[in-house]
């Protein structure tokens, strides 16, 4: 099946990122290379690394981008390794980053991969294929509490408990295997006049992928090295798609523009933690009218930007 991922918001993030001919770039979510031959066509002596876990987006992006071979590096890791993963390649700063968060459409429309509740397949979620927890995993073998509170904090989902407890009930019977096994079990779990407003599975599944793949803390501790790998006047460029990951980002970027701990009644700071640069967009830039008819999976996307002093 062909890599197909939709790069959300790809003419704003281009613009924010302000390319230069000679700069050096990354990408940490590489996808299908929709951004990365956008930064690639526009650099002439400069470079760009792109980064992905999931061998299946290596290959897709290796081909897109096989006209810029003199200038393109692809590695095979998750975005919190850059700068090691940088840093070996010999570069210390980058002049701009890219991190589109949404799991592609590639991910999702690939029956075999178990991200989906449109599909009946085998429990995986797993984005890098080299790691051994899986979806079937977190479904059969954490405790109740334990699903509860990843289907509550992960998926803001109202009948978490109900579907903590349904889910382990009905495990006791049998192992759960399936989407479509674990899809009933929800579905029985959430009352029927509550499953009008999209569907039943949608943040249960959205809790476990984000377990499955440890995103939030990915993103937690990924944030702090990004922004130091910053070149003076870079930009670092992140979409977000639920508001777990824009809290996140956006909580990081304040602290970086004002990292002041002095309690607020000093007259004047004393810890001297200085300001590593500032928020671009003081709003999240938030999907066109025109691209949310053309793609409804950008819909709940936002954009925001840091530029290092």
């Amino acid at each position: 099946m062909e890599f197909k991922h939709y790069s959300v918001m790809l003419r704003e993030t281009i613009d924010y990122l302000n390319i230069r001919p000679d700069g050096i770039y990354l990408d940490g979510t590489l996808g299908g290379g929709g951004h990365a031959w956008e930064v690639c066509s526009r650099l002439k002596s400069g470079h760009f690394y792109g980064i992905d876990q999931d061998d299946a987006a290596i290959e897709a992006a290796g081909q897109r981008l096989a006209a810029f071979t003199d200038r393109v590096t692809l590695i095979r890791s998750n975005y919190c390794n850059a700068r090691a993963a940088l840093q070996e390649q010999g570069v210390r700063q980058v002049d701009g980053i890219v991190l589109d968060l949404g799991v592609s459409s590639y991910q999702l429309d690939t029956q075999e991969r178990g991200f989906s509740y449109r599909f009946d397949s085998p429990l995986d979620m797993r984005m890098d294929r080299r790691q051994g927890l899986t979806a079937r995993d977190i479904v059969n073998d954490y405790s109740e509490a334990e699903l509860f509170h990843i289907i509550r904090d992960y998926g803001e989902d109202t009948f978490a408990k109900n579907i903590a407890k349904h889910i382990v009930q009905a495990r006791e019977r049998e192992a759960i295997e399936t989407t479509g096994q674990l899809n009933e079990i929800i579905k029985a779990a959430i009352p029927a006049k509550m499953r009008q407003n999209g569907h039943p599975s949608k943040r249960t599944f959205q809790a476990i992928r984000i377990e499955c793949n440890h995103e939030l803390e990915v993103l937690r501790e990924a944030l702090e090295d990004l922004i130091d790998l910053l070149a003076p006047g870079g930009r670092l460029c992140i979409i977000t798609f639920h508001s777990l990951e824009d809290r996140i980002v956006k909580t990081a970027f304040k602290k970086a523009e004002n990292p002041c701990t002095c309690p607020p009644e000093f007259p004047v700071c004393v810890c001297k933690k200085q300001p590593l640069g500032s928020v671009v967009t003081r709003k999240p830039v938030l999907p066109s009218r025109e691209e949310l008819e053309e793609n409804s999976r950008s819909k709940s996307a936002k954009l925001r930007v840091f530029e290092k002093i």
